[in-house]
């Protein structure tokens, strides 16, 4: 964010009037005016004199620091002017400078006119607002107090209100449900206004947007217990309020609740916010989780090794508080004078120092004496803050002799969490069309944050660093644990889409399962290779190539096999080191975000899983677009397909994996074992409810066993109990969702309407749920609509070939633009190897059907899409070679 702005702010003004470089005046002060000033020298232009305010508890302003590093001559004049007259001396040494433009970022000062019109050029202001909205220091705390649905900044020519200027430029952008200061302006414009006590006696949006409008600096504050505490990180809740221990808070409307993700404050129309940490008026911040536990834990004893990384920060300590005579364990790094820019420069240099420790700023605010510091620094070090207990907030439900645990939250930067805008959805039971829970429905703005865990993750996290060995335990771990819990992923999978429970034990669950197992394997066995070269004599020059993951990978999956669709992408993404942010169907979103609680618990590190249940126009269009993602793989229909790639193309060029429709054909000859023909070919269309990518849409019988083929089918379709998917004993679920069922529906009407006979089935079956009857057409003719289209669905459509016509029925079997999988059904070998030679593609069965393996590689080609999941092969998608 800062690069645009600054761009804007110095170039754009500017371009058309002055192409040379400048002798510039810089008048302000706090972090932005530093960042102001070394941008400027950056682009070239000299700065003949920084102008800033005086030092305040021996520290000096940011913009000073940088200043004075770099032999820029710095003024620190406490005012400009007395009585609204300016003081003599301090013109005089301004004017002595000779700049030829000033720019002035978050000045607080009253500059005189006789210094704003001096240089030629004249005076530029950044202010953050869009005028003539809000004025002065705190504009962008008004912003959101106010609830306004647009912030922004302008750029103008500064006068003696010094903000009622002429307007050169003005850029707005929309303001978020939960934004903060922090998050409009990336923490380098920060007012310095007085701290304002929160009314607690109003609506809680109202509240919230209190609360954000002061986060971090002033801050809002309420009374706790008789004292002061200041609340920062507010969010609106959407889903259910968690349980809590009961804390009265002075002018609440109702008890707050200390639950195990923050504070739970409720406005006077019932609705609840979540405060995330507090600050007491010592300065010491505790997660606000922790209020009635904080202080509880115990020091830890370092180590003679530990110890020596403590005196070096403390000298890191001395260096920044060069006020404070000795750093004593007691010291506080805030009420020795530390600000916002020195807390970045500790964070850093700690860093710097100890690679690997992951701090973050606001570590320092939850520890701010020295001894707090090195405690937390230790347990950061020994990996002890890595056993945060994860929160989550399940819908549950007693079904199939057991009570599942089902999160149902954005599960991003391993925290499960509501959507940035509170949103959610119904999941609803295919089986009787009941609501199963609301499931969060996820924002752009939750893409992003999600891109950037896993950005960060991959970068500065273990995961990167992470020996490939150790990282196949991690998988293996998991698959273990998914094993643990297959009973209660299979349940879910069956209420939440529909499949048969021993089905889904077996394939759904279970495949997935082999998936991790046999990609867990391959993490240290993706190696690069020797290669001799033409300059190799004399100097026996030797090139050697590496195979790396990629990055941050997206994945986005289909509705048909949840868990399993996951597991077949995201093992192979993973075991090649790279990160991800998964997409599940927004149909069926809950065995993914159970598998994310399972990545926690086998020690999957922060961030390398992000999974966002939600809409495909709006978190799947901006995994495509995201700047971060490297790669992506989807599986899904063909013309989403093509705008996914379309998008991966523009964005900027990320590599792209498809899994596209498809219209299998399957061809039986009279020669085949009509039993296994017929058992197969069922399986062939009827397998998951019809609901499989490589389902035999067209069915090619050979005219002398046509009738017969026919006959034993429909017999056989007699038998199939038709229920409850959990019933061990039901042999075809209800299809996956209403929209689809409904599509199912007309698509038996087109066929008949196009004269195709319908043999059995066709028709809704009469109970609650979205139950279609299994159904076979025959005489479909090539040009028919059934003949070209996939159903995706227990639909059998079936077309006689006359009896020999072997390159007929090929040539009518390969005329469809998908090419995915396809079957033969012959005893002869010779026929059988000379058909699927010329079947066009990526699957040939010959006498089985639907028999996938993880150690196989699973693909088609033409509109079918291309990569391909599960094999060796896969891994090669994921990295960069």
């Amino acid at each position: 964010m800062l690069s645009v702005k600054l761009k804007l702010v110095f170039s754009l003004p500017l371009q058309h009037h002055y192409q040379n470089k400048l002798k510039l005046a810089i008048i302000g002060q706090s972090l932005f005016g530093q960042e102001v000033y070394s941008n400027l020298r950056k682009q070239g232009h000299k700065v003949v004199g920084v102008f800033t305010v005086p030092d305040k508890d021996g520290k000096a302003d940011p913009l000073a620091v940088a200043a004075e590093k770099e032999g820029t001559p710095v003024f620190k004049f406490p005012r400009w002017r007395v009585k609204g007259k300016p003081i003599p001396e301090v013109v005089d040494a301004y004017k002595a400078v000779g700049a030829e433009l000033n720019v002035m970022p978050f000045c607080s000062q009253f500059i005189p006119m006789n210094v704003i019109d001096h240089p030629k050029h004249g005076s530029i202001i950044y202010h953050p607002s869009i005028l003539p909205l809000h004025r002065g220091a705190s504009a962008i705390n008004w912003t959101l107090i106010h609830g306004d649905k647009k912030a922004g900044f302008t750029v103008f020519w500064a006068d003696d209100g010094l903000d009622t200027g002429p307007i050169l430029l003005q850029r707005e952008c929309d303001v978020e449900p939960n934004d903060t200061v922090d998050t409009l302006y990336n923490r380098f414009l920060f007012p310095g206004g007085i701290k304002a006590m929160v009314n607690l006696a109003q609506p809680a949006e109202a509240i919230h947007n209190w609360i954000r409008g002061h986060d971090k600096v002033p801050g809002a504050w309420t009374v706790i217990d008789g004292q002061s505490v200041t609340l920062y990180g507010s969010s609106m809740l959407g889903g259910s309020v968690p349980e809590g221990q009961p804390l009265d808070i002075e002018g609440a409307s109702q008890a707050a609740r200390v639950a195990k993700n923050g504070l739970v404050l409720y406005g006077t129309d019932g609705k609840a916010l979540l405060v995330k940490n507090l600050q007491f008026e010592d300065g010491k911040m505790i997660p606000a989780s922790k209020y009635f536990s904080s202080g509880e834990s115990a020091s830890v004893e370092l180590t003679d090794d530990e110890k020596t990384m403590a005196e070096e920060i403390r000298n890191i300590w001395k260096t920044i508080l060069s006020n404070v005579p000795a750093i004593e364990d007691t010291t506080d790094f805030f009420k020795s004078g530390a600000a916002s820019m020195d807390v970045v420069r500790l964070v850093e240099e700690v860093k710097q120092k100890c690679a690997g420790v992951q701090l973050q700023n606001e570590d320092v605010y939850m520890a701010t004496t020295f001894q707090d510091f090195i405690q937390m620094f230790v347990r950061k070090l020994r990996g002890e803050d890595q056993e945060e207990e994860l929160v989550v907030d399940y819908a549950t439900k007693d079904v199939n002799n057991m009570t599942v645990k089902m999160p149902y939250q954005c599960f991003i930067n391993s925290k499960f969490e509501d959507s940035e805008n509170g949103k959610t959805y119904d999941s609803i039971s295919p089986t009787d069309g009941s609501v199963i829970c609301k499931v969060s429905y996820a924002s752009v703005g939750d893409v992003d944050r999600a891109v950037a865990a896993a950005k960060e993750a991959y970068e500065n996290g273990p995961w990167g660093r992470m020996n490939p060995r150790d990282r196949g335990s991690l998988l293996y771990r998991l698959a273990d644990l998914m094993e643990e819990h297959q009973e209660e992923l299979a349940t879910i999978e069956s209420i939440d889409s529909g499949a048969v429970y021993t089905l889904a034990l077996k394939t759904h669950v279970g495949m997935s399962i082999q998936t991790f197992r046999y990609f867990a394997g391959w993490c240290d066995k993706i190696q690069g290779k020797t290669i001799p070269i033409n300059q190799a004599r004399p100097n026996r020059n030797l090139t050697f190539t590496k195979k790396e993951p990629l990055g941050v990978c997206a994945i986005v999956i289909p509705w048909n096999y949840p868990l399993m669709m996951l597991a077949w992408k995201s093992a192979a993404c993973l075991a090649a080191g790279n990160t991800l942010v998964l997409k599940p169907a927004q149909v069926t979103p809950l065995t993914a975000l159970k598998f994310a609680e399972l990545s926690v618990k086998a020690g999957v590190p922060k961030g390398v899983i992000n999974i966002l249940p939600g809409s495909g126009g709006v978190v799947g269009q901006r995994l495509s677009e995201h700047p971060d993602i490297r790669k992506l793989g989807f599986t899904g229909s063909t013309p989403i397909g093509k705008q996914i790639m379309k998008s991966c193309a523009v964005s900027n060029l990320k590599k792209v994996s498809l899994e596209l429709g498809g219209k299998s054909p399957l061809l039986i000859f009279s020669d085949c074992d009509m039993d296994k023909a017929v058992r197969m070919g069922m399986s062939s269309v009827f397998f998951n409810k019809g609901e499989n990518c490589i389902a035999a849409g067209r069915l090619f019988v050979e005219e002398s066993i046509h009738d017969e083929f026919i006959h034993r089918v429909v017999e056989e379709i007699k038998k199939m109990k038709i229920g409850d998917p959990l019933d061990r004993s039901t042999d075809h679920g209800p299809q996956n969702h209403k929209a689809h069922l409904d599509k199912l529906l007309e698509y038996c009407e087109i066929g008949v309407k196009e004269g195709a006979t319908l043999v059995y089935g066709g028709k809704r079956v009469d109970r609650p749920g979205f139950f279609m009857e299994p159904t076979v057409f025959t005489d479909v003719e090539d040009h028919m609509f059934i003949a070209k289209e996939e159903s995706f669905g227990p639909v059998m459509v079936v077309s006689k070939f006359k009896n020999g016509d072997v390159d007929g029925v090929l040539q009518r079997a390969n005329d469809t633009e998908y090419g995915l999988a396809s079957g033969v059904f012959t005893r002869d070998i010779n026929k059988a190897m000379y058909v699927s030679e010329r079947l066009e593609a990526g699957t040939v069965f010959v006498n089985t059907y639907n028999k996938t393996d993880v150690a196989s590689p699973f693909g088609g080609f033409k509109q079918s899409g291309f990569g391909k999941d599960l094999g060796e092969k896969t891994i090669g998608i994921y990295y960069i070679y």
